[in-house]
């Protein structure tokens, strides 16, 4: 095995023995109180920072075996095999714990075959970190790099919608989670976010000071990118290289704004 291969493998290994420590005892504290709110909140950080790691070890890939066993991991089945309702926190920290003891498996055989493939790659980007909803960061991390391909490729139309996708998604996460008082008090109107135009959202997410005035470099066929599907041909023309540009030009300076230690 080469020896750059065997050093990241035991950086893994240490991380993952300190993942595993960390796993027990929380599953313990949850075990005695499963309403401890902070043996909660902490296993929210864990289950964050495994996600992380699974990811690096499954280079990026949701198909690899370990990325599939994680996300299982989370849909505790009964025993007629359907979803659980209302797992314990402490159970699924278990379930959890025995996808880390795979990967230790895993990169502990001798054989090279039976090491993580993605254990001699770079680890993945995280760019979605900022985002309030963990739920939703590894949809735009793969929104990201589909938008980026499309825009490679010269599919302009894809580009930017994906683009504005992202945007819209990162400003409602941070509207949300500024919360609807304060928006009220900056003049953001009444209802729910949800049913604010794509527009209403940048207007009322630049008022809060949440960010600054980059929106306004939009061109008119990324403000109005609900209006077509894909392969139509938008009223204020067909989208051009320079418009998918710019629109992830403005994604990128929003996302800036929204996590400033970028």
């Amino acid at each position: 095995m080469e020896e750059n291969l065997q050093t990241q493998i035991q950086t893994y290994l240490s991380h993952l023995d300190g993942l595993i420590r960390r796993g027990h005892q929380l599953r313990d504290t949850l075990i005695v109180d499963p309403s401890d709110a902070a043996a909660i909140a902490a296993t929210r950080r864990w289950q964050e920072d495994c996600g992380v790691t699974i990811n690096q070890l499954s280079g990026g890939s949701k198909a690899h075996w370990l990325a599939r066993s994680f996300s299982q991991a989370f849909l505790m089945r009964s025993s007629d095999g359907s979803a659980a309702q209302g797992a314990a926190p402490a159970e699924i920290v278990q379930q959890l714990l025995s996808v880390l003891g795979q990967a230790v498996a895993s990169l502990s055989q001798s054989n090279d075959g039976a090491i993580i493939s993605a254990s001699s790659q770079q680890p993945a980007p995280h760019k979605f970190d900022f985002v309030q909803s963990t739920e939703i960061r590894p949809v735009l991390e793969q929104a990201y790099a589909d938008g980026r391909s499309a825009l490679e490729k010269g599919d302009y139309d894809f580009s930017l919608r994906t683009s504005c996708g992202i945007l819209e998604a990162i400003v409602t996460d941070a509207l949300e989670h500024k919360g609807a008082n304060a928006l009220a008090a900056v003049g953001a109107p009444a209802g729910k976010i949800a049913d604010w135009s794509f527009e209403t959202r940048l207007a009322a997410a630049e008022k809060a000071g949440l960010i600054r005035s980059g929106a306004a470099r939009l061109p008119a066929v990324a403000r109005a990118y609900r209006d077509h599907a894909e392969g139509e041909t938008h009223s204020s023309g067909i989208v051009s290289e320079r418009d998918a540009k710019t629109t992830g030009q403005v994604l990128h300076v929003i996302m800036r704004d929204l996590d400033p230690g970028r």
